[in-house]
């Protein structure tokens, strides 16, 4: 396996998990406005509370290593990825910088203000639209080359339908995922209350999910076929996916082993996640960009992969760790501590 192959694939294992842990919170942070909108902050706040308290500050970590090593493996992505990204990569980080500073004023000043949580709730649906751009960017068609300067056309980007399909997916993606992980927390911490209004969020989300992947599938097909004809040669693993998502529901709807259905939301995920990143090979940027184009030098490489496959190592343990101590912790899960 070649040095190219391995950076790619460690970089998109930081960034399946980013995928994973920030959808989670974000979904917390909709789901908690949308309570109160609806009357039932009473049922699911303490639950969102004791899970985001402890994790909400490690959750940038995995989209931090991502970022660092998209650009450390492959500086060309800079030249590429830097201009074209300056508007939507911007309004991410103010939409973060907006999520971040929530939990300052939510917890210092006055406590439960609606402008405050509109906001958090606004976010989690905002931030994952925005960071969505990037795949959709990678798909090509969207970005030109003129006079050695690159160019980003919003007006293809903003009436494309590939463009708005991956936006759908991404937004009921992160509803989906979180909803199925609260729901097993709510039945861990055996408050069964938050557990009926948190396992129907699960189940409303799931119909939507496979919808939009199954819209995004089409759009392919029609944006970039030759793309599309490489994920026909993955079908086996978006099969897998469409088996795990079945399990899921099946788990979720008879209410037993939720910690084993959200594992199948993570599988489900996960095959569909690196069985597209695989179709998309070698291509960080249809038709320009691979990643054997402007690789960094050996040496430099060992070192990063050595780099980040000891900060995924030291990473995990300590997710764990957290997740043991605090999370699952049984008097700190039933609001006991």
């Amino acid at each position: 396996m070649s040095y190219e192959v391995i950076g790619i694939t460690v970089l998109w294992t930081f960034l399946y998990g980013y995928l994973i842990v920030a959808s989670i919170d974000f979904g917390a942070g909709f789901f908690s406005f949308y309570s109160r909108l609806t009357k039932k902050d009473h049922l699911i706040d303490k639950i969102i509370v004791r899970y985001l308290s402890p994790v909400w500050e490690v959750t940038n970590v995995f989209l931090v290593f991502f970022f660092i090593g998209i650009v450390g493996f492959f500086p060309s992505t800079a030249y590429y990825y830097g201009t074209t990204l300056l508007v939507p990569g911007s309004i991410a980080i103010v939409l973060l910088a907006i999520r971040g500073s929530y939990y300052a004023f939510h917890h210092y000043g006055q406590k439960g203000n609606i402008f405050y949580q509109a906001l958090y709730g606004a976010t989690g649906l905002l931030i994952p639209a925005s960071l969505s751009v990037v795949l959709t960017i990678s798909e090509g068609g969207y970005i030109y080359k003129y006079n050695d300067s690159v160019w980003l056309d919003y007006t293809a980007l903003f009436t494309s339908f590939y463009s708005w399909a991956v936006v759908i997916l991404a937004i009921v993606s992160v509803l989906y995922i979180s909803s199925f992980f609260l729901a097993f927390y709510a039945k861990t911490a055996r408050d069964e209350k938050a557990f009926d209004v948190l396992r129907k969020y699960a189940l409303n989300w799931s119909l939507p999910t496979i919808m939009a992947s199954i819209l995004v599938f089409f759009a392919v097909s029609d944006h970039n076929p030759t793309h599309f004809d490489k994920m026909l040669g993955h079908s086996w693993m978006f099969s897998l996916s469409f088996l795990f998502f079945l399990g899921a529901v099946y788990l979720m709807w008879k209410k037993k082993r939720l910690g084993v259905a959200f594992i199948l939301v993570m599988l489900q995920f996960a095959t569909a996640f690196f069985g597209y990143g695989a179709s998309h090979m070698p291509y960080l940027l249809y038709p320009y960009l691979t990643i054997y184009d402007g690789f960094t030098n050996e040496s430099m490489a060992i070192a990063l992969i050595t780099a980040f496959i000891a900060g995924l190592c030291l990473l995990i343990p300590s997710l764990y760790l957290l997740m043991r101590l605090f999370l699952f912790d049984n008097k700190y899960v039933q609001g006991k501590k």
